[in-house]
């Protein structure tokens, strides 16, 4: 049946449907989780797919995990034929070199059934607070190999026909230091899938699943052809652009190279990575699925956003990724803070692209998520873990100011509130702030970084592990235009007595009670020459205290 046959008002209504169910699964696996970085950090998503694994409909959620999903279910059905499925089975991975994308995001996917025929696939992610390795909270940015970062799962049935894998689930709460919240976390997951499976039940029963299942491929093929049309309405060419890491983790005073060739022809794109560092020896490689996660917001933020989101607008989408480099890394290369890389990557594709559409395309912004983990053990012996979530200032465009302390590049995450932060650790947050002058200054200023401090409290049973992955510590987003760029991030540990040590973006160690961590995240780039900027708007920046003026006290 093609577009013409099928009635436009039932295919809306089937489309929003679609969306709406993949939104109520989000908020099922947000109400529903037990730790604080899923249920106030918002560190999950979810997603449905066709039974041949093109995504149906995303939620509002994040676009690494939602990018990152595709291949997760494409590994998961070529283990588990979709036609040998039955109603009840649960599927997982997290594997990064099976089709996922580091070892605390766990997919989870659910057959969706309708009169004992299999409709669609129900997907799931979570970030996990931890998965075991060699840190509390599973992100070591001193691993040197995936073997050290958790539990690696590649794609395995945890329940069959309703009837869970009690093995499995008793090997997986004997390799993490959480295991209540690790398997809440689970559950809730489990929940959310079974929600949208029930969602789309209702659905066929009201349409008929024959015709459910034909508004499936028109929805998708229109997105597709949408999206090849607005690519044909961009000038075609070929643009380049690249950027740096700080470091590796490892080896602290030598930066990476990302570098992406953009070419748009003819209503496809094309990401060429060719020109970036060789795969690392510390854990900011990022395998296949975060360069594919990159091109996929890349995609979208340049494309019409009414386009209906689905796989039909990443159709159109080709990547090079060279063997061994830090984009595809050989197993086993440790990825565990791939995020990093993949909004580098992304903050490189829309530089690249800005050369066919400079009208749309801000400054680089911070391109830092910073990710903390504590964890240890409270006084009477009971284990706590414990994530942090820290965004930096956006890049400022052509006729507006960045924004201040947001994600951006395909993360969408949310800072921990102080309240969530003290009630699951012995840990008080002393101070917390927008940081001052960091935004690069210019026509249009950028988004202002954040300063948050931390004190590890005496309800202590010895002192804490604690992970630090940040990034934008030695290169500072640049500005755009004639813009200034946007200030470093600092972090320095204080000890209790009186030591200081700076963090060069990413460290391992361990806090005792009365060690102090401030943070101060990056800025985002200036757009346009500083001397133009409206005297007007400088003067409300002062009044506001996001910036002194010289000669102010």
């Amino acid at each position: 049946m093609n577009m013409e046959r099928f009635d436009p008002v039932t295919l809306e209504v089937i489309r929003n449907r679609l969306d709406m169910i993949a939104e109520e699964m989000q908020l099922t696996l947000l109400r529903s989780s037990c730790s604080p970085i899923v249920k106030e950090g918002l560190d999950a998503s979810a997603s449905l797919f066709t039974v041949d694994g093109v995504t149906l409909a995303q939620a509002c959620a994040i676009p690494i995990h939602l990018a990152t999903l595709i291949p997760a279910v494409a590994e998961i059905t070529r283990r588990f034929p979709t036609e040998a499925m039955r109603e009840g089975d649960i599927y997982l991975l997290n594997d990064p070199y099976a089709g996922g994308t580091h070892l605390p995001d766990i997919a989870l996917v659910v057959p969706v059934f309708t009169a004992g025929r299999i409709i669609a696939l129900a997907a799931t992610m979570t970030h996990h607070q931890d998965v075991g390795g060699l840190a509390a909270g599973s992100v070591p940015t001193n691993a040197t190999e995936i073997f050290q970062e958790g539990l690696r799962l590649p794609a395995v049935p945890w329940a069959r026909a309703g009837v869970f894998d009690e093995t499995l689930t008793s090997v997986l709460r004997a390799n993490v230091r959480i295991p209540d919240v690790f398997i809440g976390d689970l559950h809730a997951q489990v929940a959310a899938c079974r929600l949208g499976a029930a969602r789309l039940a209702e659905a066929a029963a009201r349409h008929g699943d024959n015709t459910l299942l034909t508004a499936f491929g028109l929805l998708i093929d229109r997105s597709e052809a949408m999206t090849r049309a607005a690519l044909r309405a961009m000038p075609e060419g070929t643009w380049q652009a690249e950027d740096w890491l700080d470091n590796d983790g490892i080896a602290l005073d030598v930066p990476l190279r990302i570098a992406v060739t953009a070419t748009v022809r003819d209503g496809t794109i094309h990401f060429d990575l060719t020109g970036s560092s060789p795969q690392a020896r510390g854990p900011v490689n990022a395998v296949p699925s975060g360069s594919l996660a990159a091109a996929c917001f890349a995609v979208r933020a340049v494309t019409d956003p009414a386009i209906p989101n689905n796989g039909g607008c990443f159709r159109p989408i080709s990547l090079t990724l060279p063997e061994g480099s830090i984009v595809n890394p050989r197993m086993p290369a440790p990825v565990n803070a791939r995020s990093a890389t993949i909004k580098r990557i992304t903050g490189c594709m829309l530089a690249a692209l800005a050369g066919a559409v400079p009208d749309r395309m801000p400054a680089p912004s911070a391109g830092e998520l910073l990710v903390m983990a504590f964890g240890g053990h409270w006084a009477d012996g009971s284990a706590f873990v414990t994530g942090e979530l820290l965004a930096g200032g956006s890049g400022a465009g052509p006729g507006y100011d960045g924004v201040d302390a947001i994600e951006t590049d395909a993360t969408n995450c949310m800072n921990l509130p102080a309240e969530a932060m003290e009630l699951e650790a012995p840990i008080r947050v002393r101070r917390w702030s927008l940081r001052r002058g960091s935004g690069g200054d210019g026509t249009f200023r950028g988004g202002l970084g954040q300063v948050k401090e931390y004190e590890v409290l005496s309800t202590i049973a010895a002192p804490l592990s604690f992970s630090h992955r940040g990034e934008r510590h030695a290169i500072a987003a640049s500005g755009l235009a004639g813009g200034g760029p946007g200030a470093r991030a600092v972090s320095v540990i204080t000890r209790a007595d009186g030591t200081t040590e700076t963090i060069a973006s990413k460290r391992v160690t361990t806090l005792a009670a009365g060690d102090r961590v401030v943070v101060e995240t990056a800025g985002g780039g200036g757009w346009g020459e500083a001397a133009r900027r409206d005297s007007a708007r400088r003067d409300e920046d002062a009044a506001n205290g996001k910036i002194v003026l010289e000669g102010s006290a």
